[in-house]
């Protein structure tokens, strides 16, 4: 069974981007991202949009292809034999056989994002914004964006078989 699927990465890696668009627009947290950020509009004009957007995706497609194993639990168990299951046990199979398709829903897979957004994305966001005297304003908008990301990032990856 092959849990790296890259059709369910790809499109997390997309889906970020939409929660992007979505969460940065400035009907939403936009406004507020710019003044806790001290953007402006001038200062966004002349970027190579290009070459942000492309390398947002990459960086969402390198945060994607960890996310199996953070948020697919048979991931632990190809592990335990080197990742291949040909030279494993036959109790590996019998166990695949049982447990392959448990906790593979959506909801699970936020479940586990989110918490990866809390414990991983907030504390090393959280510490570049202090160092940088951002506020605690711009710390949520954008710590609450990896969230809410890697819960959608990590239901999708779950969910996908």
């Amino acid at each position: 069974m092959d849990f790296l699927n890259l059709g369910a990465i790809l499109v997390a890696a997309v889906s970020a981007l939409v929660i992007g668009f979505i969460w940065y627009n400035p009907k939403v947290f936009g406004t507020a991202w710019m003044q806790a950020a001290n953007m402006t509009e001038e200062n966004m004009k002349g970027a190579n949009m290009a070459k942000i957007f492309g390398l947002a995706l990459l960086f969402a497609f390198l945060l994607a292809t960890a996310l199996p194993g953070l948020v697919v639990h048979q991931m632990g168990a190809l592990s335990l034999v080197g990742g291949d299951p040909a030279n494993a046990l036959p109790s590996y199979e019998a166990f695949m056989l049982d447990y392959s398709e448990s906790f593979r829903t959506f909801k699970h897979g936020v479940l586990h994002g989110v918490i990866a957004g809390i414990f991983i994305a907030l504390p090393i966001l959280g510490t570049n914004a202090l160092f940088e005297r951002k506020s605690a304003k711009y710390i949520l908008i954008n710590t609450g964006y990896w969230i809410v990301t890697l819960g959608i990032m990590g239901g999708i990856i779950c969910a996908w078989k």
